[in-house]
């Protein structure tokens, strides 16, 4: 008999900026949050370098936001979600600076703001250059260490959502840090768990983002939406490391230039706005100088040289680890999986198809990013959103109903895993095909047909599927069998459909 502890208040699974947020916001409702790992690591919030997106200067304003993430989203973006997220940005931000989040300022003391790709104007708050996520988690964690309505356990993952007969969600099935399993059952769930950069072979998130809360939330019946959209940063240093580390979209903002091997710049072969164009048109450009032997590299050595070590201290103790100089050297780079722009189907306030269930960050599908998420949209996507899951969901009352046993989703052996990985970047990667993603839909049944229904399996599964069904190229999904856009249409799916149902934008 598994042991069952009744929590009355807010299970957040994930701790993440979405998470932390969603556990603060449920305040004075007690809010208990599960992390596998030691709180602030192995989540992507902490790794991201260029900041956050927020209208905070006098000649910018939310409308002009929202305008360039539409643009960005290619079509998809929900034009609602956007402006809630794009108005209450600059507060969002705000927030986290009384926090105590170190963001940098200008000498009047107002937020210094960088420019990056497919911004109209300089709008990215910053932290010591590239150091914004790990300055912002420090100030959120030490928020959630001080506060008394909220209890975090590390080394406790999520294996199985639990729901009862009604198909309610009622807590989760954990399995604890000595490796046994245990319930706990809440009256609102909250998933926060990131991406799944980890299911591909090249990517800039940390080894344990694998689709894992997307994937327990398609076991247990949600609607997932968009899976197919996978945004791939351009510029990640090619050093061989697993994750690759990455160079932010804020140096190419500074005057950085991309070069092939010959030093020849080429972005403007590509688009109008080269280094500045939408990351996936970046992105297709270095996958084809990369196959065509060009090379592609990243030359700062005019627009930032000197300055390298503090204005980009962490892309800049990176390629000195490598061996690479960049005040003399250009940056190696390739285009590596970065951002899950598809994820569980949310409302506004994060509520998901299944009762009792809310979805925050990464894993959510707000509507927000459309087929291609802004950059710096992401920091800003989880504290807003995570901010008004939580307080969404500590207004939920219990139901009174006992969950069904659960058995937990079987684990995808390291050997199969990295198999998955390879045929991911293969068969969904930077540019798709018909045939491509067939092979790759091959793949992953063979590994299920040997290692069962694994989270990762599943969440591929719903990638290459979605991919499959998606017969056009917009924003990060490109097929070269498809390559013209078809009327805007949102993919949405639950596991046992015979495939990805589209609906209108």
């Amino acid at each position: 008999m598994l042991d069952r502890t009744y929590f009355d208040g807010v299970l957040v699974i994930g701790a993440g900026l979405a998470g932390l947020s969603a556990a603060l916001a449920a305040a004075p409702r007690r809010a208990l949050v599960l992390t596998g790992a030691p709180l602030g690591d192995g989540c992507s919030s902490a790794w991201a370098q260029g900041g956050m997106a927020a209208a905070l200067s006098d000649d910018d304003a939310p409308d002009l936001h929202a305008a360039d993430t539409l643009a960005a989203g290619a079509g998809l973006c929900d034009p609602v979600a956007v402006a809630v997220l794009t108005r209450e940005g600059p507060d969002a931000v705000r927030a986290l600076a009384t926090l105590g989040a170190p963001f940098d300022r200008r000498a009047d003391g107002g937020f210094a703001q960088s420019l990056e790709a497919a911004h109209g104007r300089p709008r990215v708050a910053r932290v010591g250059g590239d150091g914004a996520g790990r300055a912002i988690m420090d100030a959120v964690i030490a928020a959630v260490r001080a506060a008394p309505s909220v209890e975090v356990r590390e080394g406790v993952r999520a294996r199985r959502l639990l729901t009862d007969r009604g198909g309610r969600v009622r807590g989760a099935l954990v399995e604890t840090a000595n490796g046994s399993l245990a319930e706990i059952v809440a009256p609102a769930t909250v998933l926060a768990t990131g991406g799944l950069g980890g299911l591909y072979a090249v990517t800039t998130t940390p080894a344990e983002v694998r689709g894992e809360g997307l994937a327990l939330a398609a076991l247990a019946g949600a609607v997932i939406a968009d899976a197919e959209f996978v945004q791939f940063h351009p510029t990640a240093m090619d050093f061989g490391r697993d994750p690759a580390p990455l160079a932010t979209e804020a140096l190419r903002g500074e005057g950085a230039v991309l070069v092939n091997a010959d030093g020849a710049p080429f972005m403007a072969r590509y688009h109008a706005a080269a280094e500045l164009a939408p990351r996936d048109v970046v992105a297709r450009a270095i996958a084809a100088e990369l196959r065509s032997g060009r090379g592609a590299l990243l030359d700062a050595r005019a627009s930032v040289g000197e300055a390298f070590p503090h204005a980009f201290p962490a892309v800049f103790a990176a390629a000195m680890a490598a061996g690479v100089d960049p005040r003399r050297q250009p940056i190696p780079v390739v285009p590596a999986v970065h951002y899950h722009m598809g994820g569980i189907e949310t409302d506004l306030d994060g509520r998901t198809s299944l009762a009792g269930l809310w979805a925050a960050g990464e894993c959510a599908s707000t509507g927000v990013h459309g087929a291609n998420r802004l950059a710096s949209n992401s920091l800003l996507e989880a504290a807003v959103f995570g901010t008004r899951a939580g307080r969404a969901a500590a207004r939920a009352v219990d139901p009174g109903t006992a969950p069904l046993p659960a058995s937990p989703a079987p684990d995808l052996p390291a050997a199969a895993l990295q198999a998955l990985r390879r045929a991911m970047s293969q068969g969904a990667g930077v540019v798709r095909d018909g045939a491509g993603l067939r092979r790759l839909l091959s793949e992953i049944g063979a590994l299920e047909a040997a290692n069962g229904r694994a989270p990762p399996l599943v969440a591929a599964r719903l990638v290459a599927e979605g991919a499959l069904g998606r017969r056009e190229s917009r924003g990060a999904h490109f097929r070269t069998d498809y390559p013209a856009p078809a009327p805007p249409i949102r993919s949405r799916v639950t596991l046992g459909a015979p495939a990805p149902a589209f609906a209108a934008a």
